[in-house]
């Protein structure tokens, strides 16, 4: 049985050991490089599914709802930004989270839980990732070929295929200029499909609008809880130790301006894209938004050229949003590379990397084309994944770390 990785500084023979450690810890990331990581790691496609979650809370809960995540969500992250200052501080910088659950909780269970807990988070987001790309192809597909024979699945399959080529690249820091390039395209087009569904709200053919919730109790108590766990995987960030790896020591406070970074373009874009989508739609807003403008039973309800530029957005994020949390499951696939000074793509290292990366991919892909209901695919990882990494684990490390007295009333405050 594999034994988890015990907590030490970087010394020479580690470095020489581990590929992964070699290239963050030669980068020399800065704060706004970060939040360019956290943008794309938060601020993703998944807020089309937002008027979607709005439709089981309502208009007051839903924005309440919205607003208490947010706020839990950054102290969280605050508060693990500094336990990992406060580790580097002791000599033991953490690039992962694995090494950092190591450190404070130990190596016993609660090691293979966060293990377990953030592959499943990187692996959900991966395959909704190529599940919405191939969703975005199939808009454009539909819309230049209303009659055409092509299915999702062949979408997917393409999506898959370029999402195999683009997986050697090898590290986060490698992707900073590809993440500010995702940042601007997450406002783009936000603000694209905003326009667009007040567009459709204001028009001859605007749908009955209907802001009711489910008429049983039971129903509307599931409805809910989903529209819970889809707004909590929407803010949900499984990366972060990983993220500020990438900054050039000493971290301390970087991430904090990271953070200011990423949640200024999540105000944006959340309420506004949360807002203009289920005013326009009510309870018939479809888990993709851009169905819902687009609707099989009726005309285009904006402006083509509109949706037409806001799916090509969507989809070019996609990429870079599927290479971010696939890092994390490439390193511990490649986690022993013997021959780090020939570098990673070595003649020794290019094949199994190739396969590994190939074989991970095409298992995304084949998951996508299984279950193709990406607002549902949210619900699950918000539920098993998010809840617990982001919402719990970050207060428990740091009243571990800190060992606040349980008589402290912050303890149970932060608890």
């Amino acid at each position: 049985m594999a034994h988890p990785p015990q907590p030490d500084s970087f010394s020479e023979s580690r470095l020489d050991s581990d590929a992964g450690a070699v290239f963050v810890l030669e980068s020399k990331g800065k704060w706004w490089h970060a939040g360019f990581h956290l943008t794309t790691a938060i601020v993703g496609p998944t807020i089309l599914t937002l008027p979607y979650a709005f439709r089981g809370l309502g208009w007051s809960l839903g924005f309440l709802c919205l607003t208490v995540m947010g706020c839990v969500t950054f102290y969280s992250y605050y508060l693990m930004s500094l336990v990992l200052d406060h580790c580097e501080k002791a000599g033991r910088r953490h690039i992962r989270f694995r090494e950092l659950a190591a450190d404070v909780l130990g190596s016993g269970w609660m090691f293979y839980f966060v293990i377990f807990i953030q592959t499943a988070i990187n692996t959900g987001v991966g395959i909704g990732a190529i599940l919405l790309a191939g969703e975005c192809l199939q808009i454009m597909y539909s819309n230049l070929v209303p009659h055409g024979s092509l299915k999702l699945y062949e979408f997917i399959a393409m999506v898959t295929g370029v999402m195999i080529i683009l997986s050697q690249m090898p590290t986060f820091h490698s992707l900073r200029h590809l993440n500010f390039a995702s940042l601007v395209l997450s406002l783009a087009y936000t603000f694209l499909v905003v326009a667009a569904c007040i567009h459709a709200g204001l028009s001859e053919n605007a749908p009955h609008r209907d802001y009711s919730l489910e008429s049983k109790s039971s129903s509307r108590m599931f409805s809910a809880f989903t529209s819970i766990s889809i707004i909590a995987a929407i803010f949900g960030n499984g990366i972060l130790p990983e993220i500020q790896a990438t900054l050039a020591p000493p971290a301390t406070g970087k991430m904090v301006k990271g953070l200011v970074m990423c949640y200024s373009i999540i105000l944006v874009t959340f309420y506004s894209a949360s807002a203009s989508g289920y005013w326009a739609f009510g309870n018939k807003s479809n888990s993709n938004i851009l169905k819902s403008l687009m609707p099989d039973d009726g005309p285009t309800l904006a402006p083509t050229i509109l949706i037409g530029l806001a799916v090509i957005f969507v989809l070019l994020q996609l990429f870079a949003i599927g290479l971010v949390y696939s890092q994390v499951a490439y390193e511990i696939m490649e986690k022993q590379s013997a021959d780090v000074k020939q570098g990673m793509f070595s003649k020794r290292n290019l094949i199994p990397r190739l396969i590994l990366r190939t074989l991970y991919v095409a298992f995304c892909g084949f998951m996508a084309a299984m279950l193709p209901f990406f607002g549902d695919i949210n619900g699950v990882i918000g539920a098993i994944g998010f809840i617990p990494l982001d919402f719990i684990l970050p207060m428990l490390l740091y009243n571990m770390t800190y060992k606040r007295s349980k008589s402290w009333l912050a303890y149970w405050i932060i608890c």
